[in-house]
């Protein structure tokens, strides 16, 4: 295996490992972006219909999608009208890094 990719895939690991308090929701926001682009509304709505939030409330998401990009695992690529709050809104999607981070195990798994 090449030098840089055993690398790069501890890099996400440690990056990850460091958010411990919030590896679950991390986990469970790219398993969502997996099936599609969303927004912080969006995937607050899918969260909470999973029965992984107590409300729709984009709170729950945000905080945690600002992190994820910062960490290159998720990244803004479009921005478009909610169709709940009527504002223009950042839209999501998922990175190599971060399919590498959740296909890799680095997050623990949700019980």
């Amino acid at each position: 295996m090449n030098m840089i990719t055993l690398e790069t895939r501890q890099l996400s690991f440690e990056d990850i490992v460091s958010n411990k308090k919030h590896a679950k929701r991390y986990k469970q926001i790219l398993d969502r972006l997996c099936t599609g682009n969303k927004t912080a509304k969006e995937l607050a709505v899918e969260l909470f219909e999973l029965g992984f939030i107590p409300s729709t409330e984009r709170n729950y998401t945000a905080p945690r999608l600002t992190e994820l990009e910062k960490m290159n695992m998720v990244q803004a690529v479009d921005k478009k009208k909610c169709k709940y709050t009527g504002k223009t809104v950042a839209v999501y999607t998922i990175t190599q890094k971060g399919y590498e981070a959740l296909n890799m195990q680095h997050i623990p798994r949700i019980y």
